[in-house]
């Protein structure tokens, strides 16, 4: 079936067979390597996307939901080389070691501060329970979502 989707702001189109997830979409017939495929169960967030500015797991999706739909993956979030806050906020506190959950961590994590501009530290652990991190403990992830929290609103954490 051909579907056609936005993807980081231009409009793409494909020829996929009903039962492609659209992680395998934007991996496989786009080349857009960033979102990473961990558990194919949902429950890593290896594969959080934005879809019409919402975060979404894209292992779960079909792409075929997202015909004639806005996703944003992680190589749409920065600005040519201008890193987004939140990545510049994760490279500045050391918020990665391996990588691997990295970009669904900060596409979990923009989408945390859009609906939550100002939270806890508690806030950041909850908002951020459905996306795993076998490597860090967590600490310099919460480290940089909160910093990156905290120059948006201008208050200090």
């Amino acid at each position: 079936m051909q579907i056609t989707v936005t993807v980081n702001g231009v409009e793409r189109s494909g020829d996929v067979e009903p039962r492609t997830l659209l992680v395998h979409f934007l991996r496989d017939e786009l080349g857009l390597t960033g979102t990473n495929i961990g558990c194919d169960t949902s429950s890593c967030g290896a594969c959080t996307i934005h879809v019409e500015g919402q975060s979404a797991k894209s292992c779960t999706m079909l792409a075929a939901q997202a015909d004639g739909l806005s996703v944003t993956t992680i190589e749409g979030l920065a600005d040519g080389d201008t890193l987004h806050p939140m990545q510049r906020c994760f490279q500045e506190n050391h918020g990665l070691q391996c990588g691997y959950c990295t970009p669904g961590m900060v596409m979990a994590a923009v989408s945390l501060l859009d609906e939550n501009p100002n939270p806890s530290e508690t806030d950041v652990r909850i908002g951020l329970e459905g996306n795993l991190c076998r490597c860090t403990g967590y600490h310099n992830i919460v480290k940089s979502v909160l910093a990156c929290a905290a120059e948006s609103t201008g208050a200090s954490k």
